[in-house]
């Protein structure tokens, strides 16, 4: 059995050894001439997966390490009988912790309070309905937005986008679909863009091309919109005009926590396992957690406690100030310096790893604040 992944999937060989011979290959290098005597093919969301890459060969089984799957033809896929999985909901924490730490970034650096502030999200699947579920517990109002899933549920709940640009904070956390009801490809166009209110926080987590990048770098200062981008169109050839727009800026790696990574590669391994009707299980030995107390102590807003927190953990700004420094590189380098930040990105873990100590933090000695530290999914220690 011949298999053949993205080298940037975590554990790869370990994993995938134990179901044939394994090689690794840099995703956007993977071509037709690569996987002619290959069985299965493990991508990430750079390659895109069709007839021209798969004619000719003998793979018979696709799967993506990742939770989109705009880069996979399926039609193709039906017609020649090659199954296929995904690892929807893999990276599901990482993301929403990411949103919320550029969040609280955003609330002290520009002295906002996020209670009672209006949370738009757009897409409330794995991590939309986290998104809103940590905005709950942050005292947030909450505008949900998700034609088909309204259509599926018949939830009232659900708005229409025209009352999302009410919202004091919009985030977008919504697959990329080429075309139909929901074509989501330029969701945020010249003209939607125009709807939104001055001021307001703009974050995409999800997929590039659901922001008309072009629009937004023409708007964004006239409407003094804070823009927070993990995502862009033409990756890795981005708008360098428009990274010098936004408040942060990152190379497409809110998901990148280790766990949300394993998780990619466990749920691959447990699908070629019920491919091949095969007992065989991987299970991941993940390193010890570095700090992995933090002792609150702090008499700062609620804010900007957090931040701190959140900070410890994830230096969000490291990741913003990598890709900002694209700007000094050299023009035909860029592309591939994008790459490198994804390929080579440093260890970041969960919330979940870490344990809190109560101290002396007079915002968090009764149960209301406790439990947004417990919606984060933290470990609590009372002294």
């Amino acid at each position: 059995m011949k298999i053949l992944a993205d080298e940037n999937i975590a554990f790869a060989s370990e994993a995938f050894s134990k179901f044939g011979d394994v090689t690794l290959m840099n995703g956007r290098k993977i071509n037709n001439a690569s996987l002619k005597h290959c069985d299965i093919l493990i991508v990430r969301s750079i390659t895109k997966v069709d007839e021209n890459l798969l004619n000719g060969t003998r793979v018979k089984f696709v799967g993506t390490a990742t939770i989109g799957t705009d880069h996979i033809d399926f039609e193709y896929l039906k017609e020649n009988n090659i199954s296929f999985a995904d690892a929807k909901g893999c990276n599901s924490h990482a993301v929403a912790e990411y949103v919320f730490t550029a969040l609280l970034k955003t609330a002290v650096e520009k002295n906002i309070e996020l209670k009672d502030k209006v949370m738009g999200v757009v897409g409330v699947g794995n991590i939309g309905s986290k998104i809103v579920k940590l905005s709950k517990a942050l005292g947030m109002k909450i505008l949900m937005n998700d034609p088909p899933l309204k259509r599926l549920t018949k939830n009232n709940d659900f708005v229409p986008l025209e009352q999302i640009y009410d919202a004091d904070i919009i985030t977008l956390h919504v697959p990329l679909n080429l075309k139909g009801i929901d074509r989501t490809v330029h969701l945020f166009d010249s003209n939607n863009l125009n709807k939104l209110k001055g001021n307001t926080i703009l974050i995409n987590a999800s997929r590039g091309q659901v922001i008309d990048n072009f629009a937004l770098n023409k708007i964004i200062l006239q409407k003094n919109l804070t823009g927070i981008l993990d995502v862009w169109e033409n990756e890795p050839n981005i708008n360098l005009e428009l990274l010098q727009k936004v408040f942060i800026g990152t190379s497409h790696i809110a998901g990148y926590s280790l766990e949300g990574k394993v998780n990619g590669t466990v749920m691959m391994a447990n699908a070629i396992t019920k491919f091949l009707n095969n007992k065989s299980k991987w299970v991941p030995d993940l390193p010890a957690v570095d700090k992995q107390y933090y002792e609150l102590d702090e008499n700062d807003k609620l804010e900007k406690t957090l931040f701190n927190l959140f900070n410890h953990i994830y230096p969000i700004n490291e990741d913003n100030a990598r890709l900002k420094n694209i700007l000094k590189i050299k023009e035909h380098e860029r592309a591939e310096y994008f790459d490198t930040l994804r390929k080579n990105y440093p260890l970041r873990r969960e919330f979940n790893n870490f344990t809190v100590k109560l101290n002396h933090a007079p915002h968090f000695q009764n149960e209301k604040p406790i439990n947004i530290l417990k919606a984060f999914r933290f470990q609590i220690r009372k002294n």
